[in-house]
């Protein structure tokens, strides 16, 4: 497997008032194109500032990041923008669903900016939603549906034109146990099958151990990346 993610001596520093806060602090690490790959940490660990500058939501202080071989520090909002589009899919702690859509309008949504017309984003959403287990909620709005089902939504949303890479930030930090599991396969299982790279941050050592490998976040630095031979399916 090649890389698909390069980071080389990435540091992002804040400014807080008069002070300055090092939230990452030279982070080098490839990520392997179809890997499923953990970031934990605790909370203020860094692990979710690691995320966002991967996805390129926010830009580093120092350093470089390739995706794909674009150097998303350097390039402007308008090209980001663009490549986000293209390569990337997200899936949320807190869902982000548009209330006044339905689920097939959500799924649908990502694929009007490619440039899909209306029945083909259509035929894809309802299929993607089928395949996520809400065949029969395709009409549904959010408020209509419980956590585990709008957690579903999502991620039949950031799936659903099959990007390269996918995000996931704390996504199964609002469920249950049970629901947890039922995500987590979701998830590893349709990465698998479409050959993508999943990115999972987590404070959760359990949701971690569905992971080909596990990178620990401490203070800013990875302190620990460790490669795991498993096919996992927690029932």
């Amino acid at each position: 497997m090649k890389p698909i993610i390069r980071v080389r001596n990435l540091r992002k520093v804040y400014q807080m008032d008069h002070e300055k806060v090092v939230a990452l602090d030279n982070i080098n690490l490839d990520i392997n194109a179809g890997e499923i790959c953990c970031i934990l940490g605790t909370s203020g660990s860094g692990k979710s500032t690691l995320l966002n500058m991967l996805a390129g939501l926010e830009r580093p202080t120092k350093g470089k990041i390739l995706v794909a071989n674009h150097n998303i520090g350097a390039i402007s909002e308008r090209k980001l923008a663009i490549f986000r589009q293209q390569y990337t899919g997200f899936v949320f702690q807190s869902y982000n669903l548009l209330p006044s859509l339905t689920a097939l309008e959500n799924v649908a949504l990502p694929m009007t900016f490619k440039g899909y017309g209306r029945f083909k984003r259509n035929k894809l959403a309802k299929k993607m939603l089928e395949i996520v287990g809400l065949g029969s909620r395709v009409k549904h709005k959010p408020s209509q549906m419980s956590g585990g089902q709008q957690q579903r939504v999502g991620i039949a949303r950031a799936f659903v034109s099959k990007p390269k890479i996918i995000f996931a930030d704390e996504p199964t930090g609002n469920l249950d146990t049970k629901t947890t599991i039922e995500i987590m396969n979701i998830m590893i299982e349709m990465a698998k099958k479409y050959n993508q790279t999943l990115i999972i941050v987590t404070h959760d050592k359990e949701i971690a151990d569905f992971a080909d490998r596990i990178i620990t976040v401490v203070d800013g630095n990875v302190v620990s990346d460790e490669k795991i031979n498993q096919n996992l399916n927690l029932n």
